[in-house]
């Protein structure tokens, strides 16, 4: 096995594998185990008191959060954020990093939602979606991993605390937002919201780990040229994530 195959199975697989694992103990869980003990008992309520409360103008608000997590936003987003970082920065480890993250979190959402068969909250449902898949929100874990991973990015290159607290609390309302809008408009549990932002994160972590820090070398040649000049920037990455 050659040694980039080997480092691919220690910093990226391995981890990933891992974490769909957990996606799914805590799928079995909360479906299966705790599904008749607080606080899950009480999530029903909680999708109901916001349907409930429901109006012309938040629905509109919840309706931009749910398109800035859309697949397809999602999607062009990443590319064309990649393709600005390349041509800023010249090097490949910061596009990588984010177009990793985001495809590692949508394989772990489709693995999990195959394995758990959760259906949706007992409301009216504002978009049209597979009645089954509650568990996890894959609107929210990618925004999680896209909009989290842009905000480590850009904290890391920038100079002073108050630039980094402003793209952090800048970057992070989307994803809140999103978690929020998805119960909102009666598509998801709270329970599958919390999980979506752990494997959001947890894929953000990986991906920095593997592709943003120095110290995990992949190989020598072309690649190693390239992202050579990153040096500064990934390793003050690790410490920030």
């Amino acid at each position: 096995m050659s040694d980039f195959a080997v480092r691919a199975l220690r910093w990226v697989v391995l981890p990933v594998a891992l974490l769909l694992a957990v996606m799914v103990l805590l799928g079995v869980l909360v479906t299966r185990v705790f599904d008749r003990t607080w606080p899950f008992t009480v999530e029903d309520a909680v999708n109901r008191e916001l349907a409930a409360d429901r109006t012309e103008g938040w629905n509109n608000v919840s309706l931009v959060f749910s398109t800035l997590a859309s697949t397809q936003v999602i999607v062009v987003v990443t590319v064309l954020v990649a393709l600005v970082l390349f041509l800023v920065l010249r090097r490949w480890r910061e596009p990588i990093f984010l177009c990793a993250a985001v495809s590692a979190q949508a394989l772990v959402f489709l693995l999990t939602t195959i394995a758990i068969d959760r259906r949706r909250p007992a409301v009216e449902h504002m978009d049209v979606s597979p009645p089954t898949s509650s568990f996890p929100s894959g609107h929210t874990s990618a925004a999680v991993a896209l909009y989290v991973g842009v905000a480590v990015l850009l904290a890391v290159r920038s100079r002073g605390t108050g630039a980094k607290v402003a793209w952090w609390a800048l970057l992070l309302v989307v994803p809140v937002g999103v978690a929020l809008t998805r119960m909102y408009r009666g598509m998801h549990h709270p329970s599958d919201v919390v999980a979506s932002f752990l494997n959001g994160g947890a894929c953000v972590l990986i991906m920095a780990r593997a592709v943003l820090d120095r110290g995990v070398r992949w190989g020598r040649g072309k690649l190693s040229t390239v992202t050579g000049r990153a040096g500064e920037s990934a390793r003050a990455t690790t410490p920030a994530s």
